[in-house]
C-alpha cells in the first residue's frame, strides 16, 4: 500500500510543470496562444532561475506570463516583448543571452586571457633559453681559467 502511495506521489510530481499554465491565462486564438508559449519558454523564471516562466508555478513567472500574453494580445511583435521584459528585468531574464559586445567579452575574455599567457611564457622561455647562463668572467678569473686548463693538459 505505501508503495503505491509513493508512486501516485512521484508521478505527481513529475507532473507538476504541466500545471504550470493555468487554462484562464491562455488566449483564444490558438495562433497568439502558441506565440505565447514560444516566448514563455525563452524567458527565465527570476526566481527559479533555471526554469522558464512556461514551467514554473511562481506567482512572479505567472504574472510574467500574463504579461507576454497581454503583450501579444495588444499587438507587439514577439521582439517588441522580449525588448519590453528585458528592459524591465535585464538580460539575465533570458534563457539564451543575445549576442553583444558584452556578451562577446563575457565568453572571450577567458580565452584571451589564456592565450596571453600562454604567449608569454613561451616568450619568457625562448629568451631564458637563449640567453648565458650566469655572468660574463673578469679577465682575472678568465686567466686562470685558461692557466688551470693548460696545466691539465701538460
Amino acid at each position: 500500500m505505501m508503495r503505491r502511495l509513493f508512486l501516485a506521489f512521484v508521478l505527481l510530481l513529475t507532473a507538476a510543470p504541466a500545471f504550470a499554465v493555468n487554462p484562464d491565462d491562455v488566449l483564444a486564438d490558438p495562433a497568439l496562444e502558441a506565440r505565447a508559449r514560444a516566448l514563455s519558454a525563452e524567458l527565465r523564471c527570476m526566481v527559479c532561475q533555471n526554469q522558464s516562466i512556461d514551467d514554473s508555478n511562481a506567482d512572479l513567472a505567472k504574472d510574467l506570463r500574463l504579461l507576454v500574453r497581454e503583450r501579444i494580445a495588444d499587438g507587439d511583435s514577439d521582439e517588441a516583448v522580449l525588448t519590453y521584459i528585458v528592459s524591465r528585468y535585464g538580460e539575465f531574464v533570458l534563457l539564451k543571452p543575445r549576442v553583444s559586445m558584452k556578451t562577446v567579452l563575457l565568453w572571450g575574455a577567458p580565452v584571451l586571457l589564456v592565450l596571453a599567457g600562454g604567449l608569454s611564457l613561451l616568450v619568457f622561455a625562448r629568451k631564458r633559453a637563449g640567453g648565458p647562463i650566469g655572468s660574463r668572467l673578469s679577465a682575472d678569473e678568465q686567466a686562470r681559467l685558461d692557466d688551470l686548463l693548460n696545466r691539465r693538459e701538460l
